[in-house]
């Protein structure tokens, strides 16, 4: 007894107002923050992507395949952290075997399969089939049978072969952009469709983690591409680079639309759960909240944004500019996914106290875990970028 009230000393000190003994435990932790932001910069790498070959945006051509393989590492790493959340993924592969159609955490598997084989990989499979098979013939032992496989030991370049892959890779990629919405949106779907928490509880749920999808996406690439170019000793293009902070300014500016929305609101409805979530964000949210997400994470890379807009700022300065914001939005979406996920369980069901969260440094749901499960996706990346070269020179004509 003596143990267990050593152990549970730092989080009821902290706790504010009354609050029943079996809601001081928070059941999703750190692992379950990364893993809607990191769907969710799998859908905004893709929708970027799409845009190239879609909407014909010919300043995104230079990140296209750049997207494409980022998605890609994202993607591939996106169901760990869920899995290691349940402590024994293998009883995943239940969701194959006994399907059950009314759970939408069980329909998510069935997403991931159709986006990953059925989308991704076809698109990239065929933007990549002529250059795979010119690269192969220019390579020796290992390497030339890796592409050789990758191929499908295809040898066709001819003029209508490659046309076929150009028509497949638009139909898939317009197929693709509903699928990543839904792969996304669903996240939001299953925190809205909680009715008896009034922090997740909305119909806009889906919608804002839809957009600030399209947002952490749009950042990702952005920050990618140039600091892989930096490494690469390439000259930045900067009509891509102002048409990425172009998409990037307008897209925040719905996301932010649609956070102002739900949080009005929920102050017009003023339920019986306002008090309690206004001591919430007054108090254990405010510096996650109003100072990570909001100011930092939104209003200055907006500024930052309009300001280039609006006056000549020159190339050198906004490369700066772009750079800065880019990663001040992913600090902000990352705190938007803490605060939907670790805020929506620090209040009481009896909406009478408000707990806390701690966060130890090792073990699955710690620091040092989750730090691995984000740098993974750019392990991942690295890997692919070796073996498919996104660069427009290594394209073949």
């Amino acid at each position: 007894m003596e143990k267990l009230a050593e152990h549970l000393w730092p989080i009821l000190k902290q706790i504010t107002g009354y609050i029943y003994p079996n809601e001081i435990e928070l059941y999703w932790g750190m692992l379950i923050v990364i893993y809607p932001y990191i769907t969710g910069l799998v859908a905004g790498a893709f929708i970027l992507a799409s845009l190239v070959k879609v909407f014909n945006v010919k300043e995104l051509q230079p990140t296209y395949r750049l997207s494409l393989l980022t998605s890609l590492a994202f993607l591939i790493v996106a169901p760990l952290p869920l899995l290691a959340h349940l402590g024994h993924p293998e009883r995943s592969l239940e969701i194959f075997l006994t399907p059950n159609k009314s759970s939408a955490m069980a329909m998510f598997g069935f997403v991931y399969a159709w986006y990953l084989m059925a989308v991704l990989l076809l698109e990239i499979w065929f933007d990549y089939r002529k250059d795979l098979i010119m690269w192969a013939d220019k390579e020796k032992g290992l390497r030339r049978l890796i592409k050789r496989i990758i191929t499908l030991f295809s040898t066709d370049t001819s003029e209508r072969a490659v046309k076929f892959d150009k028509k497949a890779v638009k139909i898939i990629t317009i197929i693709g952009i509903p699928s990543a919405f839904l792969l996304h949106g669903y996240v939001g779907f299953i925190f809205g469709s909680i009715k008896a928490n009034p922090w997740w509880s909305s119909v806009l749920m889906p919608i804002v983690f839809l957009f600030s999808a399209i947002v952490s996406g749009i950042a990702l690439v952005l920050l990618i591409y140039m600091v892989v170019t930096l490494v690469r000793r390439q000259e930045l293009v900067m009509a891509s680079l102002d048409k990425l902070a172009n998409y990037l300014f307008f897209t925040m500016i719905v996301a932010f639309s649609l956070e102002a929305l739900d949080f009005i609101h929920r102050l017009y409805e003023s339920e019986e759960s306002i008090t309690i979530l206004s001591q919430l964000i007054s108090g254990k949210l405010f510096v996650s909240l109003v100072v990570i997400q909001f100011l930092l994470g939104m209003i200055l890379p907006l500024g930052a944004l309009a300001a280039v807009k609006l006056f000549r700022v020159p190339a050198e300065l906004r490369r700066h500019v772009y750079f800065v914001s880019a990663l001040l939005v992913q600090v902000g979406i990352f705190t938007t996914r803490w605060n939907v996920v670790i805020g929506g369980q620090l209040f009481s069901k009896s909406f009478r106290g408000l707990t806390a969260y701690k966060m130890t440094l090792g073990g699955m749901e710690g620091l040092l875990a989750s730090l691995a499960f984000l740098i993974l996706p750019f392990v991942i990346l690295y890997i692919l970028v070796k073996i498919l070269p996104p660069w427009e020179k290594n394209r073949t004509p």
